[in-house]
């Protein structure tokens, strides 16, 4: 019983730091999300304009009796595809801009082989 107090008693100056640090780990984590206020910063028109474009298009289309086999082939090679035409195309991800991406076979099979070391 008695070791356990000596080694208590050693400890008490521990607790205190590691209380410390988990109060200042505690009060950065909360802050660092604050940073995030410094990426991109949108125009507030930017989203509308493309909602009203939607809305118009919706209009039109509800107007209309139901599109034929015609149009919406039509409508299909315009884009991506007939509802989303050609919209944010270029951030999207295809065999052009990913040519350097890795796999997530390829990142296994790396991980794996520094874990075995060969």
């Amino acid at each position: 019983m008695k070791v356990i107090a000596s080694v208590l008693s050693i400890l008490r100056p521990v607790r205190f730091l590691v209380v410390g640090f988990t109060c200042a780990l505690l009060l950065l984590s909360s802050a660092f999300p604050a940073f995030a206020i410094d990426s991109y910063q949108s125009k507030s028109t930017e989203g509308e304009t493309q909602l009203l474009d939607i809305q118009r298009e919706t209009d039109e289309a509800a107007k209309k009796p139901p599109a034929g086999l015609e149009e919406v082939k039509r409508k299909s090679t315009e884009g991506l595809n007939e509802v989303q035409g050609s919209a944010d195309s270029d951030k999207q991800k295809n065999p052009e801009n990913s040519q350097s991406a890795v796999t997530i076979e390829e990142k296994l099979k790396n991980a794996l082989d520094k874990v075995t070391g060969k």
